[in-house]
Parts: C-alpha cells; sequence; structure tokens
C-alpha cells in the first residue's frame, strides 16, 4: 500500500500517522502469523471444527491447508491481499487483515476441497471465529 503524502498542516499530520500505524499493524500480523503458522492453523482448524462450521473428513489436512495459506501471506504482496479479500472487504467494520484473508480461503477454496465435506454458517460467523482466534497471537 502505498503512502499518501500531504501538505504539512495539523490534520494532514494526524491522518499520516494513522495510516502509518495501520500500516505498521498490518505489517505486524502478516510477520506474527507466518512465525506462528503451525499453532495458529491448529486453533482454527479445531474452532471451526467444534463450532460445527467446516465438516471435513480430516481435521489434519484442514489445518495443513490452513497452515500453507497463513504462510503463503507473508509471501505475498498488498495487491494480492487486498485482491483476495475484496469480496469480504465489508463483511465487518474495521477488519483484521488476516482473519479476511483466512476467511476468504475457507469461504472460496477450502469448498472445493477433497477432504472438505461442507461448510456451514454465514460468512461473518466464520470470520468471527477465525479472528477471535487470530487475535490470540497477534499483539
Amino acid at each position: 500500500m502505498s503512502k499518501v503524502f500531504r501538505p504539512n498542516n495539523k490534520e494532514s499530520l494526524i491522518l499520516s500517522k494513522i495510516e502509518s500505524s495501520i500500516e505498521r499493524e498490518r505489517r505486524l500480523s502478516i510477520k506474527t502469523v507466518k512465525t506462528k503458522s503451525d499453532e495458529i492453523a491448529n486453533k482454527i482448524a479445531m474452532k471451526l471444527v467444534e463450532n460445527d462450521l467446516v465438516e471435513t473428513t480430516s481435521k489434519n489436512s484442514l489445518q495443513e491447508q490452513i497452515k500453507i495459506k497463513c504462510e503463503e501471506l507473508s509471501k505475498l504482496d498488498d495487491f494480492d491481499i487486498d485482491y483476495q479479500c475484496a469480496p469480504f472487504r465489508k463483511l465487518v467494520n474495521n477488519p483484521n487483515i488476516v482473519g479476511l484473508f483466512i476467511t476468504a480461503f475457507v469461504i472460496e477454496t477450502l469448498i472445493n476441497h477433497p477432504d472438505t465435506i461442507d461448510i456451514y454458517g454465514s460468512d461473518e460467523e466464520i470470520y468471527r471465529c477465525i479472528t477471535g482466534e487470530i487475535l490470540k497471537y497477534i499483539p
């Protein structure tokens, strides 16, 4: 995401600091998910199965797919991340980028995986379940 430069005035300085802090949080979230992808994938997979949001023949396969996606997240540039999250951008106000990315993966891609029987619940329920687990690891 490119930084927008504004002319020098008080309002512009405040807006610039807000944008910088949002960008810093985004990078920190993505970095944290990369370093703790095993734990996060395990927790997300367990929670999705426990809450009956995903029905699968293999919880380990679900966990592995989520882990792969978490590791892939750190290798993508901002455009690719935003592109994959675009259909779900308006799901909630002020969404967590990692939660949105994994939700998009579960809803759009994981449904076609051979070990996935079905995905239940609304998009928002899935997002809240995933984000609830991610926020335990992201400061």
